[in-house]
């Protein structure tokens, strides 16, 4: 049985291979992948080779927000079953350290990530994952749907670690997957006020047809000053919550620099190792500093708001692709003028 996969072998190295078909244990599944989107962390493993603390150092089957079809569970299994749709939960965390048992896995020690350089990503035909981060699809959600909940439930997180709630003034820095989404998540969470900025006017065209009540362009001349009085200008106050979902450094600089006293910046994008920022104010002014890493119990939460229209993903999904045309799909994604691109398996 064939198992073709896109494999990176290197910066802009990707290759279409045959691979063997995974066999599973009494507790996994193995899964026929119908989708799975492109992520701005295949981006930054496709274009330099690493992304974060993850360093590429041999080939690595690409991706990690995948839905697909169940072909047989293990002996272990229970509530699921061949036939099954399902969005796939991307990680496989140890459940033994600390951050594991005191429900924190999305912080585990050994996680075990699909798609970074210790496990396989799932573009592919086959793929096994732990049968208990495989979550069923509701009968009125697509496998593209399912492929994009990924994405959606980073959001959640990251909404939830930020402290959104009913009347909330919110700024979002980057307006692209991550952004869009964290600004549909939280206008479902009861923001009154959102503003997202970007420097491509597509993605803020975006942002304005799905969430976003104000948006601005960021020209490379604009000093950190300037965009803060912008913002403030745009939206009529400082923001209760600025969430830097690009972490270029000027973004995490201005985030610190616009937020109201007392608020909260939550950081989502995988930025430099080092960025010089003006922490002493912020700190000074009792603003929050936050991070939010992967996802934490949020895989439910998003596939029921898809589901019960609260959050509308066939808007946000733009470009499709088959598999063989992985390279060109990664290129455009890479251009900036996709909002959310998938890949077709089979």
């Amino acid at each position: 049985m064939d198992n073709l996969a896109a494999v990176l072998h290197g910066p802009y190295d990707v290759r279409i291979e045959n691979l063997q078909v995974p066999v599973i244990n009494d507790d996994e599944a193995l899964i026929k992948i119908s989708c799975v989107g492109i992520c701005g962390s295949d981006l930054k493993l496709y274009s330099a080779g690493k992304c974060g603390q993850e360093v590429l150092d041999g080939p690595m089957v690409m991706g990690h927000e995948a839905a697909g079809v169940v072909v047989k569970v293990g002996g272990n299994v229970k509530g699921l079953k061949a036939g099954d749709r399902v969005a796939i939960e991307p990680t496989q965390p140890c459940r033994k350290c600390e951050f594991c048992k005191t429900g924190r896995y999305n912080l585990c020690d050994e996680p075990q990530y699909c798609s970074t350089p210790k496990s396989p990503g799932n573009i592919c035909q086959y793929y096994k994952h732990v049968a208990d981060f495989c979550h069923k699809l509701p009968d009125n959600l697509t496998m593209e749907e399912g492929a994009a909940v990924q994405p959606l439930a980073i959001a959640i997180h990251a909404c939830n670690r930020a402290g959104i709630k009913l009347g909330t003034n919110l700024v979002i820095l980057g307006a692209g997957p991550i952004g869009v989404l964290c600004a549909m998540t939280a206008r479902a969470m009861g923001a009154s006020k959102i503003l997202m900025t970007d420097v491509v006017e597509s993605r803020l065209e975006t942002a304005r047809k799905l969430a976003a009540d104000y948006t601005f362009l960021i020209k490379r001349e604009y000093s950190d000053q300037e965009i803060v009085e912008k913002i403030i200008n745009t939206l009529g106050t400082r923001p209760n919550i600025t969430i830097d979902a690009c972490a270029f450094p000027s973004a995490q600089r201005v985030s610190m620099l616009v937020t109201k006293k007392g608020g909260t910046v939550l950081v989502v994008g995988i930025g430099d190792t080092t960025v010089e920022v003006p922490l002493s104010g912020a700190l000074l002014q009792e603003i929050d500093i936050r991070g939010s890493n992967r996802i934490l119990d949020t895989y439910g939460p998003a596939i029921a708001a898809v589901s019960s229209g609260a959050i509308d993903l066939k808007s946000f999904i733009t470009h499709h692709f088959p598999m063989d045309k992985i390279k060109e799909a990664l290129e455009l994604a890479k251009s900036g003028a996709a909002m959310k691109i998938i890949i077709h398996v089979n």
